[in-house]
């Protein structure tokens, strides 16, 4: 990407900067974009915040209607919207399709199911308070600032526009540099539907205007990216005390235990490990799997893979790197893996070209290295053995992120899934969870926090609001500064009726 000065006349009256994206396996641009700065900003805000007053009283019913309408536009504008995700992403166009398609069926549960998660729900008052209708509902936040990335520019940041919208903000979207045509294309057909008024609103241009949007007058922050960047926009937030939620990197295992559908396990470890050019959060990176089995998977793993290759347009799996200093990363924890005593039984150093990596498979790889304890984000997988699965839980808990994994077997896995240090695991498949729109999707550690997807990422983007409200006189007025002795004795013997029982804990020896 290059930055210009086009006669574009920006906020403050100066030209504006612009900046190109560029498709990653030609070089050819695709589009030219402007380099929003804090006024353009703030002005976007300031249009969200406008437009809030009128999207909130639209209700969870009106506010469904307008969602599904743009369901149903993205739905007939799938193959152009997949178009520009391969153009910009490098993707192969099915891949795109995929998940344009996987992004508009969250739009549809989040509308559909907004009223219920967030609307009033009753609430035991407990016997203490007994006179006391009490109720929680969950009511919107205001102006949301989100800030996609570039590897999935549909399907991810939908996880907060969708969801954020359903619950009644309105949002300001800041997409990857690498894919502003995306964001562009989704804010457009939003806008489209409703009829122009700003309730979803775009920013575009490089990393100072996602710091202008975390300084800006946003109620939250929804952040995908790398750990590192993800602190830098903790960071900025802090200045006003703006909450976010982070969705970070990951360095995600691949369990499979000596019980294993081995083609299964095989075929879910190449398409999660080299699908989009390696380019998942939620992708495979590292593959445990049970010294019994060891050869038999590897023998699998290494026919499956004969004959993948990358490419555009050209039958190639996935496509480049998005990201050019990404193969710089690549290569160097190849490199890293085999001086340490790795082999590279498939692919090696030599697989990083100019624009894309050439499927690379390597085993007993020391725990140590780079391969295995940082993010890598390209086309390739570390397979290990293991002697049990307790090892293959140890192996893959022993890292700083938390974000997803899968496991293969039979009598054990579910165990071996519960016992996972992460935000999501799949059993017998890979990524699953994020097809599923009831479930919360987010990592722990240096995988981030909070969630989007499902009630907990419709509630992400909401307060709650506790009311209750007196139906009949309390049989003991304790709110009251003419509160008596004899009151205060009969709380106290209540007290201890509902809650002075003896332990149950099992005595000293």
């Amino acid at each position: 990407m290059t930055a210009t000065i086009e006669p574009d006349v920006a906020a403050s009256g100066a030209p504006q900067p612009t900046f190109d994206s560029f498709n990653p396996a030609t070089g050819d641009v695709v589009g030219t974009h402007p380099i929003d700065g804090r006024a353009e900003v703030d002005a976007a805000v300031a249009a969200a915040r406008e437009a809030s007053a009128w999207w909130q009283e639209l209700g969870f019913d009106g506010r469904k209607e307008y969602l599904l309408q743009w369901r149903s536009v993205l739905t007939r504008r799938l193959n152009q919207l997949a178009d520009q995700v391969h153009r910009e992403g490098g993707k192969p166009h099915g891949d795109a399709v995929l998940e344009a398609g996987l992004a508009i069926d969250h739009i549809a549960w989040a509308a559909k199911h907004a009223p219920k998660v967030l609307g009033r729900q009753k609430v035991s008052s407990g016997l203490l308070m007994s006179n006391q209708a009490a109720s929680v509902e969950y009511h919107p936040l205001g102006v949301v600032g989100v800030i996609g990335p570039w590897n999935y520019p549909v399907f991810t940041p939908m996880g907060s526009l969708a969801y954020a919208l359903a619950a009644g903000n309105t949002v300001v979207f800041k997409p990857s540099e690498y894919t502003p045509g995306v964001g562009r294309f989704l804010v457009d057909t939003f806008t489209e539907v409703v009829h122009g008024r700003p309730v979803l609103n775009l920013v575009t241009g490089l990393g100072e205007t996602g710091n202008h949007l975390c300084t800006a007058d946003v109620d939250k922050i929804a952040f995908t990216g790398s750990s590192a960047t993800g602190k830098k926009v903790m960071a900025a937030c802090a200045e006003n005390l703006t909450p976010v939620v982070i969705e970070a990197g990951g360095k995600d295992s691949l369990i499979v235990d000596e019980d294993a559908d081995l083609r299964a396990a095989a075929e879910a470890a190449l398409w999660c490990g080299m699908s989009n050019a390696g380019q998942t959060c939620i992708g495979t990176e590292r593959v445990y799997v049970h010294e019994r089995v060891f050869d038999p998977f590897m023998s699998e793993l290494l026919k499956q893979a004969e004959g993948l290759r990358p490419g555009y347009d050209d039958g190639g799996v996935y496509g480049p790197a998005t990201m050019p200093k990404q193969l710089d990363v690549i290569r160097s924890h190849i490199e890293d893996a085999i001086a340490k005593g790795g082999t590279a039984v498939l692919g090696g150093a030599d697989a990083v070209g100019d624009r894309y990596v050439q499927p690379t498979i390597l085993t007993h790889v020391p725990e140590d290295s780079l391969a295995v304890t940082e993010e890598t984000f390209g086309p390739t997988l570390v397979v290990n053995p293991v002697k049990d699965m307790d090892e293959a839980v140890e192996l893959t808990n022993a890292t700083k992120y938390g974000l997803a994994g899968a496991v293969f077997g039979k009598k054990r896995a579910m165990d071996v899934a519960s016992r996972i240090r992460s935000g999501m695991t799949s059993v017998n498949s890979v990524i699953a969870f994020a097809a599923v729109p009831g479930l919360p999707f987010g990592g722990v550690g240096d995988s981030g926090f909070g969630r989007i997807h499902g009630p907990d990422g419709l509630r992400e983007f909401t307060y709650p609001k506790a009311i209750t409200r007196q139906k009949m006189k309390p049989i003991m007025m304790l709110q009251s500064l003419a509160r008596d002795e004899k009151t205060t004795n009969r709380f106290a013997q209540l007290l201890t009726v509902l809650h002075g029982g003896a332990s149950t804990l099992p005595k000293k020896p």
